[in-house]
């Protein structure tokens, strides 16, 4: 199949989750024989800071306006089997109804920011998507799974809502050996809603922790935030520095935004590929965290500072990467980008039929 992806960014990961699921997802369309081409916004904070200015497999479009993506890419659109629009394309909404008007195949819309994007719906904030789009799409693709679904379908009238979670690489991210540097680490862009959670989880553990290492990678992070002397920071690190990030700490943290908690069923993509590197995680709760990975066997959840000191000083070396190589294993059996690239086919093989029988 012909597939034209129309997402916020695949060439930088600087700021964003987007680039990564992207690069996995398609990489392996790729391999199992499918066309792939992407339409990214050429924007100077992406362009500025590119890690992969052209991708090897897949085709690659740069456009500067609206009119610039009509007037170089209809036919591509036109004729193409499937057209996914992401969220947070810049004028998302204009360029949604240019690829329904212009589609003849199957059209979806993929949502990496589900939880944020209802809450948008909700209060008539059509940054990237409208409720009038919602329904007009053959698919809608949520990073987020459980009761979400049902409420795209049945508040907004989504026609067939399905769950195409993050993933990680194998081939990027798996063990190399490196003895741990830091005790606790974490890697995530500066978010307001994010980051009392990791004052209480990091922040606060470190200052009561002197002899203990952290690591914080990320942009974004205002300069008034009061970092320990035993927090190092990294203002950017690229894709292909994760994997040895990831290795050289004994635990990473995750902590999740507060839309992602309140939807629930929200892994982040930070989750799995540290659980492929085998660095065992700890976590704040969401609900349905425990279908994604076992508590207590494949990562350990923490409510507050006081825990996470726990784990980390106080579980046993042994017990620490028993769980990390079952979370590792979790991955390799149900998270990786070719997982997700078969249950994307899997889905248009069942919407398919349905665009024949259903009126537009």
């Amino acid at each position: 199949m012909k597939f034209v992806f129309l997402g916020l960014s695949i060439t930088s990961s600087w700021g964003n989750g987007h680039a990564t699921t992207y690069r996995g997802l398609i990489r392996e369309l790729s391999r199992k024989g499918h066309d792939v081409l992407f339409l990214e916004r050429d924007v100077p904070w992406y362009a500025a800071n590119r890690d992969l200015a052209s991708p090897p497999y897949c085709g690659l479009g740069l456009y500067s306006s609206l009119e610039e993506l009509r007037d170089f890419y209809s036919r591509d659109v036109k004729e193409a089997d499937v057209v996914i629009l992401g969220s947070y394309v810049p004028q998302g909404v204009e360029a949604g109804k240019w690829v329904l008007e212009t589609a003849h195949g199957l059209t979806a819309f993929y949502d990496i920011d589900t939880p944020v994007t209802v809450s948008k719906l909700n209060y008539a904030d059509t940054e990237y998507l409208s409720p009038a789009l919602v329904p007009r799409f053959d698919l809608y693709l949520s990073f987020t799974g459980g009761p979400i679904l049902n409420l795209l379908e049945t508040r907004y009238g989504a026609r067939a809502a399905r769950v195409l979670y993050c993933s990680a690489d194998p081939e990027n991210y798996s063990p190399n050996g490196s003895c741990p540097e830091w005790d606790l680490g974490y890697i995530g862009t500066y978010s307001a809603d994010r980051q009392p959670a990791l004052t209480r989880m990091l922040i606060w553990p470190a200052k009561a922790w002197k002899e203990g290492r952290f690591i914080v990678a990320g942009p974004l992070y205002p300069s008034e935030i009061s970092w320990p002397e035993n927090v190092r920071r990294i203002e950017h690190l690229p894709p292909s520095e994760h994997k040895g990030f990831y290795n050289r700490q004994r635990f990473t943290l995750n902590v999740t935004r507060a839309d992602m908690i309140a939807a629930g069923y929200s892994p982040s993509v930070r989750l799995f590929e540290a659980a492929a590197c085998g660095t065992s995680i700890i976590s704040d709760y969401w609900k349905g965290i425990e279908t994604i990975f076992e508590p207590g066997r494949e990562i350990l959840i923490a409510s507050g500072p006081e825990e996470v000191l726990s784990f980390l000083r106080n579980r046993p070396e042994t017990l620490r990467h028993e769980i990390a190589l079952r979370a590792r294993e979790r991955v390799l059996r149900e998270h990786t980008a070719a997982h997700r690239a078969e249950a994307l086919e899997k889905y248009i093989s069942e919407v398919k039929p349905r665009m024949r029988t259903s009126p537009p």
